[in-house]
């Protein structure tokens, strides 16, 4: 699978810890080899949209689609404190 990252998740990307940016790289080439690897978490977020969400590290989320062989991520944030 291949990967594709919007502008605002390269500037959020720019923007994120040294440790999340590493994070990030790590569990991307994990979600290119296996969507369900356990460090993912990768769940449907939102069935409507066909949005998924998975995990970079306990405080930090990715949110992504899957359009053909591409995982198209759309979003990096930190997770929301409940």
């Amino acid at each position: 699978m291949k990967i594709v990252l919007t502008d605002v998740v390269v500037e959020a990307l720019t923007d994120a810890p040294l440790p999340v940016q590493r994070a990030f790289d790590k569990q991307l080439r994990l979600l290119a080899a296996n969507l369900h690897h356990p460090s993912l978490r990768a769940k449907k977020y939102d069935e409507s949209d066909d949005r998924w969400q998975a995990r970079v590290d306990k405080n930090w989320r990715f949110y992504f689609r899957i359009v053909d062989d591409t995982y198209r991520i759309l979003k990096l944030i930190p997770h929301p404190k409940k």
